[in-house]
Parts: C-alpha cells; structure tokens; sequence
C-alpha cells in the first residue's frame, strides 16, 4: 500500500522555504521590499472595488499560500510544469491533473546574479527569470518538475538552452511566418508533440473528454477576464488600470477554478458600479491604451506613473493584457483528437505578437482597441533590448498616426532609476491629452452652438 504524503500547508513561511531550498536570507532581503511597494502603488487609491481584497491577498502573501498548494499538490503526486510566455498549451497541464504556472521575473533583485552568465545587454525579463532559479529565490521555481520555453526572440532561446543545466527544459518551436500553412503544420505537430512531453512526464493519459474539460476550464478564465475588461470600456472606468494589470498577472498564477470564480465575481461588482456612474476617475480624465511587452510581479511602475499623473489606463495591448484571452479554443468542429489539438494551436497562434513575420494584424488590433476603449492616447512600452517589440513601434505608430491618435514611447527596465524621467515624459503625455480633449470639447460645443442658433434663425 502506497504511504499518502504528508501535506505541508500548514507549517509557517520559513519552514516552507527552507524545505524547498530557497536561500532564505537573501530571500528576505528581496521580500522585504514588496510590502511598502505594494501599499504605495495600490493601497493608497481610492474608492477601490470591494472584490479586489481578494487578489490584494494573494500578493501580500506571494511566497507563501500559494506556492505551499503547489508544493502540496507535488507531494501529493502532480507534477508541476512552469512557462514564460502566452504560447504555452496550458490545456494540456490541466488534463493531466498537473499545475500550470507562468514563471516570468518582473524584478531587479535576481539580475545581478543572472549577469555573471548572461550578456547585460539583454531584456531584464530574461535576465529577472534566469536569475530567480539560479539563485534560489522563488519558490514557485524550487516547485517546477519541467519548464516550457518557446522561440519567440533569440535572448530567451538561448537563455532557455542554460537554464536546462538546472531543470528540465522544454522548448516549444514556434513559426516566425504563421501565415504560410507549411508554418501553421509545423505548430501543429509542436504543440502535438508537447501533448506527448506532458503525458510522459506525468504517466497520465490526454483523453479527449480530459483535453474538452480542460480547454472548456482554460476558456472560462479567458472570458472571466474578458468580462473584466470590458467595464472598462464605461466612461467613468469602474477599476484603476493599476488593479486590473495586478488580476492579470495572477491569472498567471492562482488555481484557474477559484481564479475563474473570483474574477467572476469581481466582473459582476465592475458591471453594478458601470450602472451606477461610478468610477475610480472622474469622468472624462484622459484614457491610455499600453501596448507592448508584458509586465510580470512587480513590474508596476508605469501604470503607477500614468495614474498619478492624472490618466486612467483602460487597456493592455499585450501578454499581461487582451493577447491572453481574446481568443477562445473553438472545438464546435473538431471531431477526433487531432480536431481538438489543431483547434488549440490556431487559437495560440492568433496571439499577435512582434515575433511573427509579418505581423500586420498587430498594428490593426492596437487601433480597433484604442477605438473600443475610447482611449485618447497609446503609451507605447518596451522593455530595454526587446528589439522585436522595439522595431515594431514604427508600424503602430505610423497605424495610430494615421487616425489621429497620439502615442509616446516609453523604453525602460526594472529599475528605479528611470522614475524621475519617466514622471516628467508621462506627465506631459497626459497634459498634451488633456488640452487635445478640452479644445475637442470647446470645438463641438461651438459647433453645437452655431447649429443652435441657425435652428432658431
């Protein structure tokens, strides 16, 4: 008779981390300093909605609810399979009673550490991500059985190639030319072949009634956050752009079951306050739309800077915004296994990101949503050395030009040093916004006052 693992939730932090082989000093060190951030950047707004206690939660205890459930569900037998990037089939992990995390570094702390082997000239997203295993500084990392890359720049395929020196690493070959069907096959059979790596992993079965239970699951988180974003659209915004980023970045993380009921019920708080008129702004402040690359924990400063300055973001063009769920896996066709995984591949693929070659839809979607948003302007943002995302800004760019849209382009890293400039650039982004939307204001009030008093001539 097999003996039952004991479960481990209950034991304290430091307990936990010991067991899971964090360096717990410096792991101090690098917790230490979330609280006084977390509470300047969120806790100081007003007027937040009520359900958001939930994921305030969840990050006032990063390091220790969760990752401990996860640990559990380790010890317990599942295996635990971590990614970086919004091209990982999570469909998969979910069928095989596995836990899905997306693993991202979004600090400066472990940088340091990750340059004694990485070029410093390359994105601090890599760099933050590399640097958390090699240092043993986050126990969602001690946790992982397997990790998933994917080829979307050079920077993180051949980080990917390094950090198998330490885990188990699987890289996903993802077509740079999605639109030729030669490309669309080879993801196809990419993704298939994944399938295989977590069935051997995990010596469970991917049966269709699994993989239909699990891409419905996958789907319902896609549309709880969808819902989500779409009292955004309302003029006042019901919820800072500051909260929504802070649900998004733990869809990353959270049980999808419990996240989908919570985000849900977020969404139903968001849509009563859109029926009341109340907002988080007042009406009419200036509405941004970021696009660019994703933002991890704690990446949070440049929604911070934007909402201190006046503006509301009502939107993210990116991984950690609409990319991530604006497709559903549709099966209403599929009727045999490879149906169902070809229905998963093409939804992946409809995510617009810079590494496709050419990449025209991505300009088109930065407009439509700029459109549907009301946004009065796009902060355009790029991490340091992201040159795919970096280049790409001139075709944005040229698509929001053309239809009168202003856009700056904000490049930065993970560090604080930046903040003073990029205070000053944000500040007299929003102030251009604001006089644009007074004279658009006055200009139709004119113009509605002519026709007034030609109506009554």
């Amino acid at each position: 008779m097999t003996e039952t693992k004991k479960i481990r939730t209950d034991v304290d932090n430091e307990t936990f981390w010991r067991e899971v082989g964090l360096d717990v000093e410096r792991h101090d060190d690098l917790i230490k300093g979330l609280p006084p951030v977390f509470e300047s950047v969120f806790l100081t707004q007003k007027n937040r909605p009520e359900k958001i206690s939930y994921f305030d939660s969840f990050i006032q205890d990063l390091h220790g609810k969760r990752p401990k459930e996860v640990y559990d569900r380790k010890n317990n037998g599942d295996k635990v399979i971590g990614a970086f990037c919004a091209f990982f089939p999570e469909e998969f992990v979910h069928a095989t009673g596995a836990v899905p995390l997306v693993l991202c570094g979004g600090a400066e702390f472990p940088i340091a550490d990750a340059e004694k082997i990485l070029p410093r000239n390359t994105c601090p997203l890599i760099k933050s991500s590399f640097g958390f295993k090699i240092s043993n500084l986050c126990p969602y990392f001690q946790s992982a059985d397997l990790l998933v890359g994917e080829t979307t720049c050079g920077g993180k395929k051949k980080m990917y190639e390094l950090l198998g020196e330490y885990v188990p690493t699987h890289t996903l070959h993802l077509p740079h030319k999605k639109d030729e069907a030669l490309s669309r096959n080879l993801w196809f059979e990419e993704v298939k072949k994944f399938k295989g790596k977590v069935e051997e992993l995990t010596g469970r079965k991917v049966t269709d009634e699994k993989l239909l239970a699990a891409i419905d699951l996958a789907n319902r988180k896609r549309l709880a956050l969808a819902r989500v974003y779409n009292t955004r659209k309302a003029d006042p915004v019901p919820i800072s752009g500051k909260d929504v980023l802070l649900v998004m970045q733990l869809a990353l993380f959270d049980d999808a079951e419990r996240f989908v009921k919570k985000t849900n019920e977020l969404a139903e708080e968001l849509e009563a306050r859109v029926d009341r008129g109340e907002g988080v702004a007042a009406k009419g402040a200036p509405r941004v739309l970021i696009s660019g690359t994703p933002m991890t924990i704690p990446n949070w400063k440049l929604h911070d800077t934007i909402e201190k300055s006046g503006a509301v973001v009502v939107t993210e063009e990116s991984c950690t915004g609409t990319r991530y769920f604006t497709d559903l896996v549709d099966t209403s066709d599929a009727s045999s296994s490879d149906d169902l995984i070809r229905a998963m591949a093409e939804k992946y693929l409809h995510i617009n990101c810079a590494c496709f070659t050419p990449n025209n839809e991505r300009p088109v979607d930065v407009v439509r949503l700029a459109g549907e948003y009301k946004a009065d302007g796009v902060v355009y943002y790029v991490l340091q050395f992201c040159h795919e995302f970096n280049t790409e800004f001139a075709k944005v760019e040229r698509a929001l030009r053309a239809v009168g849209i202003p856009v700056i382009k904000i490049e930065t890293d993970y560090s604080d040093s930046d903040r003073g400039q990029l205070k000053t650039r944000i500040e007299t982004f929003v102030e251009m916004l604001k006089a644009s939307k007074a004279s658009k204001a006055a200009s139709v009030s004119k113009e509605a006052g002519i026709k007034a008093s030609a109506t009554g001539s």
